[in-house]
């Protein structure tokens, strides 16, 4: 059966963010990721996931200014002594919380920059951030994201991703493979996964349209997660949905998952 973890950023937003581990762990999750975790303390998250009895998958590195509508700052030239920052800050977290894989936002290409210098500064910044990941024992990975939600976003497609993967050269960096977003990116979502699951580190999961959760959309997902166990995936899949209605309400499609 596979392992779902559930994404505190997207779900049991009806309570505060450190009541939302409660909440999880009372629906039957055995893991949770989130975007981010800088806005609290580390210990004060590490003692809701040590009382609920958690693993902490996921969460991602600083992204720059995310209520201002930044992405991410990978590709952004002029922001690399504040990425390598956020990558210290991560593992800081990380370490803590005994995360083992944090993911990277590429960006949305800056006005003013080429593509060739947002792809230069990108591939620079993902092998410091692999290296230093990997000293710290964590995973780095790397997300393709729909340009539809996100226009501009630097990295939108699996093929994308795995010529990153191969230019950047490190064992320690693996892609997150979101099948809401390679939906409307690529569509052909069992294939792709097939063809590129030794380098798919985390899957994250939504249902199109809408980002709700599966069963509500166009996606086969019962389909899928046979697909998935039956190639053998061994990862978390993360449940980052917008619920419907209430998180609890829209929860009904995690007891048929067989």
């Amino acid at each position: 059966m596979p392992k779902f973890a559930a994404n505190l950023s997207m779900l049991f937003t009806e309570v505060d963010f450190l009541d939302r581990f409660e909440a999880a762990a009372s629906a039957g999750f055995k893991g949770v990721e989130y975007l981010f975790p800088y806005d609290f303390p580390a210990q004060d998250i590490k003692k809701q996931l040590d009382d609920n009895n958690l693993t902490q998958v996921l969460h991602n590195l600083p992204a720059g200014d995310w209520a201002g509508g930044e992405r991410g700052i990978a590709c952004h030239p002029d922001r690399v002594e504040e990425f390598r920052a956020g990558v210290a800050q991560a593992i800081e977290y990380a370490t803590v919380l005994g995360c083992k894989q944090v993911n990277c936002l590429a960006g949305i290409q800056p006005e003013g920059v080429s593509e060739d210098q947002a792809h230069t500064t990108f591939v620079e910044n993902l092998r410091f951030a692999a290296a230093e990941l990997e000293k710290a024992g964590i995973l780095l990975l790397v997300e393709a994201i729909n340009t539809r939600d996100i226009p501009g976003f630097f990295l939108s497609r699996t093929d994308q991703g795995v010529k990153l993967l191969e230019e950047v050269g490190s064992g320690n960096l693996k892609l997150q493979y979101d099948i809401y977003h390679m939906q409307i990116m690529e569509g052909d979502l069992a294939p792709t996964i097939e063809a590129n699951l030794s380098k798919i580190g985390h899957v994250q999961l939504a249902d199109n349209p809408g980002r709700h959760e599966p069963g509500t959309g166009e996606i086969n997902y019962p389909f899928l997660f046979a697909h998935l166990e039956k190639l053998g995936y061994q990862g978390w899949i993360g449940c980052e949905y917008k619920p419907a209605a209430s998180t609890t309400e829209g929860l009904g499609w995690l007891s048929q998952v067989k």
